[in-house]
């Protein structure tokens, strides 16, 4: 009998001795192994700091408006591991996760391979037999010595730039751009969807020949007050505006738009408006209830914060958070932006993250050290949202965020 996919995961998780461990030799050596060729025709890799998980989400709706079979590889999950692995919008079962699984151990032979490799080679390995006409892969970490780096990209884009995993990938913008810009190709089509890349970006651009495609300055965001158009010199396409609510969510979409008229795909007007109101994801300023509204977001790092205080300066009320992060990650940046938007922080811990979680305490020193006075630790995330949700009253607001863990453990999953 194989292994269900839960045991699969937990050996998967404890093969390799680190959780994280960068490179490409010992992937690309199972690919081949493997007999792993390009999982389709045409491939658009996603990187990038924050906006990967929403341009893909874009990128995919359009794409499947247009009639394209596209496979879809994400991360992280918030529910179900399934969710990072798609074909034509449908997760993988978990058959055919553990059949993949069981490939990539008899080819690996005594190459440890990590949670993330797994996964990976798993998506590339389904998508190779499902036909497709599109493969979307979001980068994990970086993008150099990403695993979703074995694939060349016929476009890549990458969303923005900020600091997140300094430990991995440098101490600043420009470091951590020389990093991203791993996944550009020569003579291929880059998207790079945020008003001011870092000059690394552009330098790897420029030093491989890649064509660099630049937000607000290649392709252009006209707003209407009931729609936007994508505008490059000659072209302009009028678009609803997304569903996906937070300000940045239109640079997304426009680097969606961009990413997919540079692929050369068949993608008429149309398909492109559909999308654009279609896509949808979970966590994203997701409303969760109302009376007191509360709404969740994975915002994890002090870039998202900017963005998510953006969104409520813009959309004032009182509001309490629900917060909960990874012991790994610039609390203090992620709290100072929110300062004058919230009221209160309501705190829980996060119990299904191993050592990377913090205890009570600290957790609540780390915030109180980001400038927040008014903190009331909780014994359990759901202690903290119910607790904020009573004091927040029927005109208040609550906002869930610090962590996919965080929303993950208080916004219930949409049914199958």
């Amino acid at each position: 009998m194989p292994l269900p996919l839960s045991d699969w995961l937990l050996r998967i998780q404890q093969q390799h001795p680190q959780a994280i461990a960068l490179g490409l030799e010992r992937v690309r050596a199972v690919a081949d192994a493997l007999g792993l060729g390009r999982p389709a025709p045409c491939v658009i890799t996603v990187g990038g700091t924050n906006g990967k998980g929403s341009t893909v989400a874009f990128l995919e709706a359009i794409a499947r408006a247009a009639g394209l079979r596209v496979g879809t590889y994400t991360s992280p999950h918030l529910w179900r591991f399934n969710e990072r692995i798609r074909i034509d919008g449908v997760e993988a079962t978990d058959a055919a996760i553990v059949a993949a699984f069981e490939r990539i151990d008899a080819a690996r032979g005594d190459t440890p391979l990590t949670y993330f490799e797994y996964a990976t080679l798993a998506a590339l390995e389904l998508f190779g037999r499902a036909g497709l006409d599109l493969v979307l892969l979001e980068v994990g970490m970086g993008g150099r010595l990403d695993a979703t780096n074995l694939v060349d990209a016929d476009v890549a884009v990458i969303t923005t730039v900020d600091l997140d995993h300094m430990e991995y990938l440098g101490p600043d913008r420009e470091r951590i751009g020389e990093e991203k810009a791993g996944i550009l190709r020569a003579g291929r089509p880059c998207v790079l969807g945020e008003k001011d890349p870092p000059s690394s970006v552009l330098r790897r651009a420029y030093a491989l020949g890649a064509i660099a495609i630049r937000g607000h300055s290649d392709y252009l965001i006209d707003r209407h007050p009931d729609h936007w158009v994508w505008r490059e010199p000659g072209f302009a396409l009028p678009l609803p505006y997304p569903a996906l609510a937070a300000p940045a969510q239109l640079d997304n979409a426009a680097a969606a738009v961009a990413a997919l008229r540079a692929s050369g795909l068949p993608i008429g007007e149309a398909a492109f408006a559909r999308g654009v109101a279609e896509a949808r994801l979970p966590g994203r300023l997701q409303r969760l209830g109302e009376r007191p509204e509360v709404v969740a977001d994975v915002a994890h790092n002090p870039q998202g914060a900017r963005q998510l205080a953006a969104w409520l300066a813009a959309h004032p009320a009182p509001t309490r958070a629900v917060f909960s992060a990874l012991g790994d990650k610039d609390i203090e940046g992620v709290v100072a932006p929110l300062l004058p938007h919230i009221v209160a922080w309501h705190l829980g811990p996060i119990t299904d993250a191993g050592p990377r979680g913090l205890d009570g305490a600290e957790l609540e020193r780390r915030v109180r050290a980001g400038g927040a006075t008014e903190v009331v630790s909780h014994p359990s995330l759901m202690a903290a949202l119910q607790a904020a949700r009573a004091a927040a009253g029927a005109e208040g607001r609550v906002l869930v965020f610090g962590s996919f863990h965080t929303v993950a453990a208080l916004a219930a999953p949409p049914a199958d």
